[in-house]
């Protein structure tokens, strides 16, 4: 099947000497890989720039059933997040999303209402110059409630801790070990009620906004088990400490 589709990159890697497989997330087919012969050569190379992490392609895309790997027929820039390309501290964050999305995503379940977060979300972070040191944790709180385990925000001012396990907060510690402590329950819970613009007001160290990080993906963890070690955590955590 011949179909067109707007597409979010999300993660590619290297195939062959010239070649590389990309992770698309499409607005028609959800999650799909696809494979771009010669990529990465002297003649093709220079369209590998359209296949960074968080680029918005418009494609012509082959698909069949019975094959894993697809392929492209034609694609075009909907959209180039270039200060993102630009940026070293935001090209560390595309790379991180985007291996998040490809792990958390699910092949071939279109979610329009989803693709429009995650498009959405790119053109605020690739225009907003100043301000955006908390995008990614913003980001990912706001995924949650697409992704069906959204937190129950605590109501009453007793609800301190964070129970991970149930997606609660509750006013004292649950039996089990999937908890965050006072400091860091309070600062998820702002991120969890707050938009971009108030995210960025939340004030954080590197060293509180990693702790931060770290239990957003141990909650990410536990109800997505595919969800397993994050390469490109390291080097963004060094960025942003």
């Amino acid at each position: 099947m011949i179909d067109k589709t707007r597409g979010i990159v999300l993660h590619q890697l290297k195939y062959t000497d010239s070649g590389i497989i990309v992770w698309i997330y499409t607005r028609k087919y959800g999650r799909n890989s696809f494979i771009l012969k010669g990529a990465r050569n002297k003649k093709q190379g220079k369209h590998n720039i359209f296949f960074q992490p968080l680029s918005v392609l418009d494609m012509v895309v082959y698909l069949k059933e019975s094959r894993e790997i697809n392929s492209i027929k034609e694609f075009s820039a909907a959209y180039i997040p270039s200060d993102i390309y630009l940026n070293v501290k935001k090209s560390g964050v595309a790379i991180f999303l985007g291996e998040v999305l490809s792990a958390v995503l699910k092949e071939e379940t279109p979610n329009e209402v989803l693709f429009d977060f995650i498009e959405n979300g790119i053109t605020y972070f690739d225009t907003n110059y100043e301000g955006y040191a908390n995008f990614h944790i913003s980001f990912l709180s706001g995924l949650l409630s697409y992704l069906g385990f959204e937190p129950t925000t605590g109501k009453n001012i007793a609800d301190t801790y964070f129970d991970m396990l149930n997606g609660i907060f509750t006013a004292s510690p649950p039996a089990h070990e999937y908890i965050a402590d006072k400091e860091v329950s309070a600062i998820l819970a702002r991120f969890f009620t707050s938009s971009y613009e108030e995210a960025n007001k939340i004030i954080l160290n590197g060293a509180m906004r990693n702790i931060v990080l770290d239990n957003l993906i141990r909650y990410y963890s536990l109800h997505l088990p595919g969800l397993k070690n994050i390469k490109s955590l390291r080097v963004l955590k060094e960025v942003y400490g």
